[in-house]
């Protein structure tokens, strides 16, 4: 999607970055973030200054974010972590995918040796095709660590790639 502007996060973002947070966890199908956790809490963490955080905007509306973090501070800060989270309304028009490119060109523009996702739950479909179009492979299998509202308890994935 050519008409997708992407730029750090500001504070200014955090109202509607929470929009789009708890659209997505409040459904408790794709994150490990409880669907009743507040917005404090969830911006704390979405904003904090230990992590970098970027929002992608169509006509100056907030229609995706991503963060990148060290996945393990010391002998592990070589590797990225990142969280994506995408409108539910504006799911499917490839604003995840620009999202996705941007951070692993910034995550090794930050130093990043490789990028790992700790926990893609195997039944979002979407988010693992994408990553493996990205590059990312399936490096671990976690049996049934996701409760899945509608589910049960559901497989996950450890992604992971090199920069």
């Amino acid at each position: 999607m050519s008409n997708i502007l992407i730029r750090r996060a500001i504070p200014a973002d955090a109202e509607q970055l929470w929009k789009i947070l708890h659209a997505v966890i409040q459904t408790g199908e794709t994150y490990s973030f409880a669907p009743e956790t507040d917005k404090k809490t969830l911006l704390d963490y979405w904003l904090s200054s230990h992590v970098w955080t970027y929002v992608a905007l169509i006509e100056n509306e907030i229609v995706g974010t991503y963060l990148i973090k060290e996945n393990h501070a010391g002998q592990g800060a070589h590797v990225a972590n990142a969280s994506f989270m995408v409108a539910p309304t504006r799911q499917g028009f490839g604003i995840g995918k620009a999202l996705g490119m941007h951070a692993l060109a910034e995550a090794k523009s930050l130093g990043f040796l490789a990028m790992q996702f700790n926990l893609v739950v195997s039944t979002n479909t979407q988010a693992v095709a994408l990553w493996k179009r990205l590059n990312f492979n399936i490096v671990g299998q976690l049996p049934q660590v996701f409760k899945h509202p509608k589910l049960g308890f559901v497989d996950a994935f450890v992604m992971h790639r090199f920069l």
